[in-house]
């Protein structure tokens, strides 16, 4: 029998042993069990018409017995007109907030994006809101134009007293459209520095990190808030730009004149080339590749760590390590280096020397 019929035979009988261990009695239970959890999910997905349906039945209902027996209910005239507009809009509102949480369960939440998923709400309840609304006016009032012209004038009237609230609701619509910042990024706007964690119509509110306490970038433990008109006039520092959410950071080491550069730089290279991998040489493709598309692509950009010097104003030199890294690991990384390159350089004391002086 040729070699390769051997193999092939081998393979088949790995491939046979292999389903034999997942015909298994306890397959058909795992396969039962998803089954099962589909039919739950499924049954809950259903569960929320039901309060719609029986409120939708209840308006429909009375709605019939007042068409068919004006007297049903002891009304006269205008009261049945009155009664009815009202039963029709009940069932408007009923409609209405049935297809919002269909929509919401069918189609918003299977998004993979929870950035998507948090936009696609907001709107979705401002346009209820303005839907419902529009729908109580209606009830409420019969004659359109006078409905029209009264909120025409209550609009002029707070334009002018809420200016500030309506620029924030324009910025809100700003960032959902140019999106300077989605909720999750991590932004520096003004003196506030943190991660996005919501953005409402009026303001967005950031989890602080670093602060008046904190010299690293660990979250300080409490929230800014800002008005969302300050994106029109705020330049926004964005950590997480979704087409590069990488940052460059730095490690700095002071060094005496007398030191060998040479192994300084090559010992700070070899470590961050151990602790990052071959992560940043892809990063860097991406960054290249981006910078390729603008007018700056000219710019020199390493794809592994590289070690600059420059002498201080003082009287030592700082061996500067330059890499990429996530923003959120930026702080962990950055501690890891800085243990590590100080242990390999402490370990070589005459070849690597520090300043001795107290202006350090």
């Amino acid at each position: 029998m040729p070699q390769e019929s051997l193999h092939e035979k081998k393979q088949l009988e790995v491939l046979e042993e292999a389903a034999a261990h997942t015909a298994r009695p306890e397959q058909p239970e795992r396969i039962e069990l998803r089954a099962s959890e589909v039919r739950r999910e499924r049954a809950v997905r259903l569960a929320w018409t039901l309060p719609y349906l029986i409120a939708a039945g209840v308006a429909g209902g009375l709605l019939l017995l007042l068409q068919w027996d004006p007297g049903f209910l002891d009304l006269r005239g205008t009261s049945i007109l009155k009664a009815e507009r009202y039963l029709v809009g009940g069932l408007a509102v009923i409609f209405v907030l049935a297809i919002a949480r269909g929509a919401e369960v069918y189609w918003i939440e299977r998004l993979p994006s929870p950035v998507s998923r948090f936009n696609l709400k907001r709107i979705l309840r401002l346009l209820i809101g303005l839907a419902l609304v529009l729908i109580v006016l209606s009830v409420l009032f019969v004659e359109w134009y006078a409905v029209v012209v009264s909120l025409g004038l209550i609009s002029l009237i707070l334009g002018f007293a809420l200016q500030t609230p309506i620029s924030s609701f324009i910025g809100w619509i700003y960032i959902l459209v140019r999106q300077p910042y989605r909720v999750g990024d991590r932004i520096e706007i003004g003196e506030a520095r943190g991660d996005v964690i919501d953005v409402s119509y009026l303001d967005t509110t950031l989890w602080e990190i670093g602060g008046r306490h904190l010299s690293t970038d660990h979250p300080s433990g409490r929230t800014i808030k800002f008005p969302n008109t300050k994106v029109f006039d705020t330049p926004v520092f964005n950590y997480s730009w979704p087409l590069f959410p990488y940052v460059w950071n730095e490690v700095k080491v002071s060094l005496a004149y007398e030191s060998d550069l040479e192994f300084v730089a090559t010992t700070m290279q070899r470590i961050a080339e151990e602790e990052l991998g071959e992560v940043m040489m892809e990063k860097v493709k991406m960054f290249k590749d981006l910078l390729a598309r603008t007018p700056v692509d000219h710019l020199e950009v390493r794809e592994r760590p590289s070690v600059v010097f420059r002498v201080h104003e003082n009287t030592w030199i700082e061996a500067i390590l330059r890499y990429l890294v996530e923003p959120r690991r930026a702080g962990r990384i950055k501690n890891a280096l800085t243990q590590k390159i100080l242990t390999a350089l402490n370990a070589e004391p005459e070849r690597v020397l520090f300043p001795k002086s107290n202006m350090r």
